[in-house]
């Protein structure tokens, strides 16, 4: 899985990834913490509505691990594991997040087929070659257990400030983005049932007032970013 995930790509950037992600959001005027903190609690929600608490975690393609504290703040997490094609990457989450329930992997390295109640991903499938997408949903597929959930964060083409945010950044500029059908029909057709698609971070900063309409503006594509919700049948 190495040629489809850009592992020399983001070796590259391991060190000053924060630095430009940074400049690339500064449009937005939040950080990415912000993003990554709104993201997993959109996410619990949706897991408490659907009444389902993972115990066991996976989240694919962790870069330096940014998601990784808010992932173990979620109720009755037990274990987490990162796994990334990126070694650099990988090896600076080691040294930022040393909590007990946590453990980082290369994505090759790493063999836990049934073991994973929900997969989360974020941002990484726009850096995956088309042809090579099945491959990784069905990595996250085996990795969950039936019934488990994979919650798939993906950057919104139809949004009109999303090209210019990643045009800003290095490891962004030539990504190949995923429309919300595609994205549904790729984890439908690979062994998922699919139980929410939504949309969020329609508002900057600058409009922070306005975001109690996020949710019930959530199924208007206008977000800056979708989830879609799987669940493994």
């Amino acid at each position: 899985m190495s040629e489809p995930l850009g592992e020399a790509l983001f070796d590259r950037y391991a060190g000053n990834y924060n630095a430009a992600l940074a400049a690339g959001l500064s449009s937005t005027g939040e950080d990415a913490a912000y993003f990554a903190k709104r993201r997993v609690e959109w996410m619990q929600h949706r897991l408490e509505r659907l009444h389902f608490a993972p115990r066991r975690v996976m989240d694919f393609g962790c870069g330096t691990g940014g998601s990784t504290p808010y992932l173990l703040s979620l109720n009755d997490v037990e274990s987490h594991i990162g796994v990334d094609i990126s070694d650099a990457s990988i090896d600076i989450a080691k040294r930022l997040y040393t909590d007990r329930r946590t453990t980082f992997a290369h994505v090759d390295r790493w063999h836990g087929a049934g073991s994973i109640d929900l997969a989360f991903c974020n941002g990484v499938f726009h850096h995956i070659p088309p042809a090579s997408r099945a491959a990784c949903v069905d990595y996250v597929h085996r990795a969950l257990r039936p019934g488990g959930l994979f919650a798939l964060w993906e950057n919104n083409p139809w949004n009109p400030g999303v090209r210019l945010v990643m045009s800003r950044i290095p490891f962004d500029r030539d990504a190949i983005t995923l429309p919300p059908p595609q994205t549904r029909t790729l984890m439908s057709s690979h062994g998922f049932d699919v139980l929410a698609s939504e949309f969020l971070f329609i508002f900057p900063k600058a409009l922070a007032s306005l975001r109690f309409l996020e949710k019930p503006l959530c199924r208007l594509p206008i977000g800056g970013q979708y989830l879609t919700l799987g669940r493994k049948r």
